[in-house]
């Protein structure tokens, strides 16, 4: 798992606190993530864990797969950490999955300490519904009747998600206004 960390000065705090956001097409150790948010300042600690389920808007789902703009994301993910800066925090961490995943298996993981359980509460919902907002990583879903769909794809980033393959004509424009890759078109 490729770890990127950002070190700031909390408002009215001495100590250092950590942000991190990253992507990782390896399951997500939560222990780790948990002890890295760990600091003898907090008196509150909230991690959200988002999850592959089974179905849908009424489908069965067997699998699904993430891809991501990873400079994009990384950078976007990043600015949201610091943006929860606003509601001192002390640290706070974030890892979304890449590639397929199973039912049942970690996609995404936000965990938030803080001196007071509000402002980790608080930090932990917000980190979670921006990353959703913003963050390029886009949701393939693999159904029991053996369609797939891109699902979710509703962040405000207008760039460029091709990724080169619209040369190579690997890409399929969605519904959800992204090119992505054509079942198969890996490069």
């Amino acid at each position: 798992m490729r770890k990127r960390q950002d070190r700031f000065y909390s408002p009215g705090r001495r100590r250092i606190g950590d942000l991190m956001f990253s992507l990782s097409n390896t399951p997500i150790d939560t222990d780790a993530l948990k002890r890295l948010v760990n600091t003898p300042e907090a008196g509150a600690y909230v991690a959200f864990e988002g999850r592959v389920r089974e179905n849908n808007e009424g489908k069965k789902v067997t699998a699904l797969e993430y891809e991501a703009y990873e400079e994009l994301a990384v950078k976007e993910g990043k600015k949201i950490l610091q943006e929860a800066r606003k509601l001192d925090i002390l640290k706070a961490h974030c890892v979304h999955r890449t590639g397929p995943l199973k039912i049942g298996e970690l996609a995404v993981i936000v965990v938030v300490s803080s001196a007071h359980r509000k402002e980790a509460f608080q930090a932990c919902e917000f980190i979670i519904n921006e990353i959703k907002k913003r963050v390029p990583i886009w949701k393939r879903e693999s159904y029991a009747d053996g369609s797939t769909a891109w699902v979710n794809c509703a962040h405000g980033h207008d760039a460029e998600h091709a990724h080169g393959r619209e040369e190579r004509g690997q890409l399929k424009t969605t519904e959800c206004g992204h090119d992505h890759i054509a079942k198969g078109a890996r490069s």
